[in-house]
């Protein structure tokens, strides 16, 4: 597939994004991860943080990265899967989560759109992740779909997370201003792309500019104009980069060294020295 198809985006030379959440051992990019890869360098695309969606996902997600030094990992439990989570998983989980090449712990939180897995268990596994989280001293990667009011509720009990970041946000105004107000992140995928977005663009001209970040959540949510391309993939974020830039009155250049810096700085990642 044309990860980047012909546009009027700037030169990307000189541009330097971070993708701060991909699936990238997800089917359709773990098939062709080095061409992935070798295609967000070619857009701009730095770095990825990849995030595992369950324990078994992060053995393969951490063995992805080892292989790749501009991957980046987050691991944890979707509250998809909540319900399906072994007898032993918190152990599990923080033994992973505490290594050095763990970035975050996530994506957790709560889905009451879906409801894959029942409430109580979403909110067991959830509660068990920030606890982990809290423990070791990583930030928190979150996954919340109509169901903010519980999430918040529950981040409240732990204020002393080392960073949040509501992932994937496609909420209100209101709703970004009360994530805001805490002190937490704000990351925009495709969405914000999309022809009835208007809202959620109004809202990515509001965010402060030191808690803003991009994702393509690779492989969903493909942005405008190449909607049609599936699987998304990190190259493909250079189009939510441009949508944002332009709805914030930046450049393209400014927008991505803003949200590189702040990915960098909310997971902790070095900038490779050139040599």
């Amino acid at each position: 597939m044309a990860a980047v198809e012909s546009t009027d985006l700037e030169d990307r030379a000189m541009l330097e994004l971070i993708d701060s959440h991909c699936h990238l051992t997800s089917g359709g990019l773990r098939e062709q991860v080095d061409a992935v890869l070798e295609r967000a360098a070619a857009a701009g695309v730095a770095e990825c943080i990849t995030v595992a969606q369950d324990l078994d996902d992060a053995t393969q997600t951490l063995a992805l990265a080892a292989a790749h030094p501009r991957v980046h990992v987050v691991a944890g439990v979707h509250p998809h899967v909540a319900a399906k989570t072994p007898g032993d998983w918190t152990e599990r989980l923080r033994t992973i989560a505490a290594r050095d090449d763990v970035r975050a712990v996530g994506e957790t939180g709560l889905d009451y759109h879906y409801d894959f897995s029942d409430r109580p268990s979403q909110m067991r596994v959830f509660r068990g992740q920030l606890e982990i989280a809290a423990a070791i001293g990583k930030p928190v990667v979150i996954h919340c779909r109509e169901a903010q009011g519980d999430v918040m509720a529950v981040l409240a009990e732990y204020p002393k997370l080392a960073g949040v970041v509501f992932h994937c946000f496609s909420g209100t105004q209101g709703e970004a201003r009360e994530i805001l107000d805490r002190g937490y992140h704000v990351s925009l995928t495709g969405v914000v792309t999309f022809r009835n977005a208007g809202l959620l663009r109004q809202v990515a001209r509001s965010i402060p500019d030191d808690r803003l970040m991009l994702e393509t959540d690779a492989p969903y949510l493909s942005p405008e104009p190449v909607r049609k391309v599936r699987p998304n993939e990190p190259a493909l974020l250079v189009h939510t980069a441009a949508c944002v830039a332009k709805e914030r009155g930046m450049t393209l250049e400014e927008l991505a060294a803003m949200t590189t810096a702040n990915a960098r700085r909310f997971f902790g990642l070095v900038r490779e020295r050139a040599t």
